[in-house]
């Protein structure tokens, strides 16, 4: 096969080729960094957050009678709720994981003796739960123990009452003490007063904080501590059911704590499958969108493939005739426009790469994604270099068909 006369042909035709080669390369930019973000959408959203996610469900309780006493709700809300046929356990918390709205806290190895620039603070996501907390999560504890009742002391108003033992998550344990021996080692905080330090008992294989998009996610750190009534008279239960059993005890669990104390008002019931497809709703959208675009793109472009060499069989009528006449086979001809194809989708394909690698460094520089993995590039070449390939072959398979009767006939 002469590559020069398919090259004086395309010449001939350079509004053609300037648009098919643009046209794949736009594709091929705009493929290449939509898969790659889909991908990390898609491992986003499946990241494991180290509960039990689908036995899990939430309800809040929020006072309002003059003698509500939280001290005591507290007691014979967990009480209630544990008693129910199909609950596993049950606990307080403050914050929803996976919820995007909680608390957090910075933590330092060292005293405030130590010079600040010698400190570094390390953020966590905090949740205040109980002795029953992780096991109603459904946390793995790797090393160390569980809290007990001993542990569990009160938090107040002015946050006075420093908890002596903390548990954190295994990324948080590395963070704060590199060399993997945190178990046992102090933390210091703000959560009894500037300063106040805390023992880790426990290290959870993971949990996740409420934030979905903390670059810090797998940071959280369980704190055994009930609210003082002098807080504020509400209280956040997290309970965890028999496998297959939670929607029952949803029900059951709002009209129970209706019954036990009529003075406060039961809402916010949601499970944790729930909150998870809220907080993700953005990144599956997402991932809609640009799995649309690229089907719509690589679409648009094999059509245009497509046209433009039916276009370009139709001029060519006469010369493909003459050239059945001196000898030339059907799998000629048709090789002809596919090697054709080849040199418009591989100049497209060159643009392209170039506009890939550039258009990732823009949205590394504004929306803080990495680094586009080398292989992509490659892989999207040969996705556009395929589809180019299979829109020729219908029109080049009619240029094989045309006899050189007709083209004579068209002298």
């Amino acid at each position: 096969m002469e590559f020069r006369p398919i090259l004086n042909a395309l010449l001939r035709n350079k509004t053609g080729l300037l648009l098919i080669a643009l046209q794949v390369a736009i594709t091929l930019a705009i493929v290449c960094n939509s898969v790659f973000i889909i991908l990390q959408r898609i491992e986003k959203v499946n990241r494991p957050s180290g509960m039990d996610e689908q036995s899990l469900f939430t309800i809040t309780s929020l006072g309002f009678a003059p003698d509500f006493d939280l001290r005591g709700s507290l007691r014979q809300d967990l009480e209630a709720l544990r008693s129910i046929p199909g609950v596993v356990d049950a606990t307080t918390i403050n914050s929803v994981p996976l919820s995007n709205g909680g608390w957090s806290e910075g933590l330092e190895t060292q005293p405030d003796s130590v010079p600040q620039e010698q400190r570094k603070n390390t953020p966590t996501a905090l949740y205040i739960v109980d002795e029953h907390g992780v096991n109603t999560l459904g946390a793995h504890l790797v090393a160390g123990r569980d809290f007990t009742a001993d542990d569990v002391s009160y938090r107040s108003r002015d946050d006075k009452g420093t908890p002596n033992s903390v548990i954190v998550t295994q990324a948080l344990a590395d963070q704060l003490y590199p060399d993997g021996n945190a178990l046992g080692k102090p933390i210091y905080s703000g959560l009894g007063g500037k300063g106040s330090s805390s023992t880790i008992v426990g290290i959870l294989e993971r949990l996740q904080a409420p934030w979905v998009g903390w670059d810090k996610v797998e940071h959280a750190m369980l704190v055994p501590q009930y609210q003082d009534g002098e807080f504020d008279s509400s209280a956040r239960y997290l309970i965890r059911t028999e496998p297959g059993r939670r929607d029952e005890v949803m029900k059951q669990a709002e009209r129970k704590l209706g019954e036990v104390n009529t003075g406060r008002i039961v809402r916010g019931l949601r499970s944790i499958e729930e909150v998870r497809g809220e907080s993700y709703r953005q990144d599956r959208a997402m991932t809609i969108v640009l799995t649309t675009v690229i089907f719509s793109l690589l679409a648009v472009t094999g059509l245009g493939i497509v046209g433009m060499v039916s276009f370009w069989v139709t001029r060519r009528v006469k010369q493909i005739g003459t050239r059945r006449a001196l000898g030339a086979r059907r799998f000629d001809i048709r090789r002809y426009f596919m090697v054709e194809n080849v040199i418009v989708v591989g100049i497209g394909i060159a643009l392209g790469l170039l506009m890939t690698y550039g258009f990732n460094l823009w949205l590394m520089k504004h929306y803080e994604l990495p680094r586009l993995a080398w292989y992509y590039a490659p892989l999207g070449a040969l996705t556009v270099l395929l589809l180019g390939q299979l829109a020729v072959f219908g029109p080049a398979t009619r240029a094989s068909r045309v006899s050189p009767a007709v083209a004579t006939r068209t002298v």
